[in-house]
């Protein structure tokens, strides 16, 4: 265990906590588990002293830790038996809302990490291909179906309606020659 530096912790708690909270948000679905996630993740980092090539390859150590530990506490949440009299008397907090992240939300996992990672963090296909372990061709696969899938939650209307002009240019960077002339 290494020695604590209060501008590094400062600097990674500015850098990522949001970034893991909102992955985390998207796999837990609670503020509360992605609180714990975030500060899980952003200790392991400051504690393990690991040494990083660049800034990249430390933020993609950060996503892979943070949908790892998501995986682990889903896993573990199978396993706990919460008393109904206990589960009775906690008050669930109110989920931000919004059409588009209840359309993402709605996505299964593999659409869901894919989506929230190419359009909400930015990462590139195959960034998201070394990330989750898939190759390139099923990320792809993923993107867009999980934009499909968000239509039937969203009236009809494309993923790309809902987000801004630069993700939108993403979005038809990656597009088929087909749905680049029906984003145009």
């Amino acid at each position: 265990m290494r020695e604590l530096d209060p501008r590094e912790a400062e600097r990674l708690v500015n850098t990522y906590s949001d970034l893991i909270l909102r992955l985390s948000y998207t796999y837990l679905k609670s503020t509360q588990d992605g609180e714990d996630i975030c500060q899980t993740v952003l200790l392991k980092l400051l504690t393990e002293g690991k040494v990083f090539e660049s800034q990249e390859h430390e933020r993609a150590w950060v996503v892979r830790m943070a949908i790892n530990a998501c995986k682990d506490e889903l896993r573990a949440f199978r396993r706990r038996a919460v008393p109904l009299d206990a589960a009775a008397e906690t008050e669930a907090p109110e989920p931000p809302r919004s059409e588009v992240l209840d359309a993402v939300m709605a996505l299964p996992e593999k659409y869901r990490e894919a989506v929230y990672l190419f359009y909400y963090e930015g990462y590139s296909i195959d960034e998201i291909a070394a990330l989750t372990g898939r190759s390139g061709a099923a990320v792809s696969a993923h993107l867009s179906r999980g934009a499909e899938k968000t239509e039937n939650h969203t009236g009809g209307r494309k993923l790309w309606d809902y987000l801004n002009g630069s993700i939108r240019t993403r979005w038809t960077a990656c597009a088929s020659p087909m749905q680049k002339r029906s984003v145009s």
